[in-house]
């Protein structure tokens, strides 16, 4: 989707606003008050729709990341065109510039958008690649001037299972930040994300040591002796994301603090598996925003 499709699309304020009323309150829709199917025009001067029945007011902005937002809603539909349009995204202060609102604002805008990329939680099965890698910067100096050894005492560890893709289908990613590299940390998570009986794929790291005994099928590569590949088992796929992960982090982001890494991650993860879809991500991020409770003004 190019600038200029958006330009013909949401030229306005109000071709956005007209947008929003369509999608949760389309023609001969119900309305909340009287219940009859009718269509809600726009409030002049206001962001609301009126029934052209009863007249209760609808706010189409109601319950989304927009909510009481003083930011033009234009402007947010351009954020998230920025951040849709781009393979690793953009930074805040990339935004700031971009649109011309203070860093706050970008900052905000960012976590809010960040916050409907989710997917869902139905766990993996077929043939899965698990593995972790370790996000942070490098080791810093520690007293008596020996030097921190790498690793998750100097990082942030991430959990992450890859599923396979089959007949044609490219597999799914799902990421989550986690305490520690311990089978106490990373065995639920197994569990949490896939199913029984499918085959893990993991290196030969202790911690993924009782996999079998919960019912899953696991096979091994021991890349402490650079062997990368055994027939079937690697890990290459979920080391492929890491790769994308860690370069979007280093080269857009510079630095992220461990509070908000998880939404970064989220949102890599979200890049990842829509990477394939047969419309812009533009469209697949508006259709993300939904309105987390009902709002009226009688």
């Amino acid at each position: 989707m190019t600038y200029g499709e958006f330009l013909r699309m949401f030229p306005t304020n109000q071709a956005c606003l007209d947008y929003l009323r369509d999608k949760f309150y389309p023609a001969g829709s119900e309305c909340p008050s009287c219940h009859k199917a009718t269509k809600f025009h726009h409030v002049k001067g206001r962001s609301a729709f009126a029934c052209q029945y009863c007249r209760t007011q609808v706010y189409p902005t109601a319950g989304t990341i927009f909510h009481k937002s003083t930011t033009n809603l234009q402007l947010w539909f351009y954020a998230i065109f920025l951040m849709s349009s781009t393979r690793c995204g953009i930074s805040a202060k990339q935004l700031e510039r971009e649109i011309g609102v203070t860093y706050k604002t970008a900052h905000r805008m960012f976590k809010q958008v960040r916050s409907m990329l989710q997917d869902d939680d139905e766990p993996f099965s077929g043939e899965v690649e698990v593995d972790e890698t370790y996000i942070g910067g490098r080791a810093k100096w520690a007293r008596g001037g020996s030097k921190q050894a790498r690793g998750e005492r100097d990082k942030t560890v991430v959990f992450g299972a890859a599923q396979r893709g089959h007949n044609g289908s490219r597999g799914k990613i799902k990421a989550t930040v986690v305490p520690h590299n311990d089978a106490a940390s990373l065995i639920p998570q197994v569990r949490s994300k896939v199913l029984p009986s499918t085959m893990v794929f993991t290196d030969e790291l202790r911690s993924y040591h009782g996999l079998e005994g919960l019912g899953y099928g696991h096979q091994r590569v021991s890349h402490s002796t650079k062997v990368w590949v055994n027939g079937d088992a690697h890990t290459n796929t979920i080391e492929g994301f890491w790769s994308l992960l860690k370069g979007g982090l280093g080269g857009v982001y510079h630095s992220v603090s461990t509070e908000y890494l998880q939404d970064y991650v989220n949102e890599y993860c979200w890049r990842y598996n829509h990477r394939d879809d047969d419309r812009p991500m533009f469209w697949t991020f508006l259709d993300r925003v939904t309105k987390s409770r009902p709002q009226l003004a009688l």
